[in-house]
């Protein structure tokens, strides 16, 4: 995927940055509305279709959450942020960090990825290496190569079971009736820890199309922590994207993955991929 390089306008700027308080603000009114603090819900800004400079410009915001579909797409990111906060002289990362919030814990300004598009085994360590969650583990073989990997590190790998609620078969994921089996599997394993699910609605003009699917997938997570993997930190459920993440959040998401409400609608048209984000 090509990004371009060239320096966002003020006119630019301003519309990102509306964008995303926009963004902000909806989550807070539709915490608001749950019963919910806003501070306990995640925004992972997705970088699939954004332009570089509006990636720097939203850390210079102050966002440190970013996600990634793919893996090439996530290296190239990478590379673009740390030559960025180096010049800044802050950490540019946390992938080896483990203090701080009680989701994800960071190195202070560190900025952290997350994998969230279907993961290949043989692209799995270097999303390992440059990423703080893994989102979409969706099979035991996947769990299995992550464990491989991951018991050279210092500390556990941190992953999401990737549950497909909506039973499309376009979409990838654990199927839901195997989802509990697989998340205790992989909680058997040293060196992986199973932090919650993540799931994706059918896409939908109608944000309540959703709604379904992401009640099915709060149920899930419920019965899932009553088995009690995770050791008490099972706590993360990733529901929701641009079009209906106020549904999510309604539904208990605490994790909601934004691109195209921050970036705006994708100048081109990427193949391959499930979704939009």
């Amino acid at each position: 995927m090509a990004t371009k390089e060239s320096v966002m306008s003020g006119s630019e700027a301003e519309t990102l940055e509306s964008r995303y308080q926009s963004v902000k603000r909806r989550i807070a009114e539709a915490a608001k509305r749950a019963g919910r603090d806003a501070s306990e819900i995640m925004l992972v800004a997705v970088t699939k279709f954004a332009e570089a400079d509006q990636v720097r410009s939203l850390i210079q915001m102050g966002h440190r959450d970013f996600g990634e579909n793919k893996v090439q797409n996530l290296l190239h990111r990478v590379g673009m942020v740390e030559e960025f906060m180096a010049r800044r002289r802050v950490l540019p990362r946390s992938r080896q960090a483990h203090d701080g919030d009680s989701l994800l814990p960071a190195v202070e300004d560190a900025v952290r990825w997350h994998m969230i598009g279907h993961l290949q085994r043989n692209k799995a360590k270097k999303a390992i290496e440059f990423c703080r969650l893994i989102h979409s583990v969706d099979s035991l073989r996947l769990a299995e190569e992550i464990q491989a990997i991951a018991m050279k590190r210092e500390h556990p790998v941190e992953v999401l079971v990737q549950v497909n609620c909506s039973g499309e078969a376009s979409k990838f994921g654990c199927p839901l009736p195997a989802a509990v089996h697989l998340a205790e599997q992989i909680d058997t394993m040293v060196s992986v820890r199973v932090r919650g699910l993540m799931t994706m609605a059918p896409l939908s003009e109608n944000p309540e199309d959703a709604r379904e699917t992401f009640a099915r997938c709060r149920e899930l997570f419920e019965e899932v922590k009553k088995t009690g993997v995770g050791d008490g930190k099972f706590n993360i459920l990733s529901m929701g994207m641009s079009g209906d993440f106020e549904v999510a959040i309604s539904e208990g998401s605490n994790v909601v993955r934004v691109g195209s409400a921050i970036f705006g609608e994708p100048k081109a048209v990427e193949e391959g991929g499930e979704e939009e984000e």
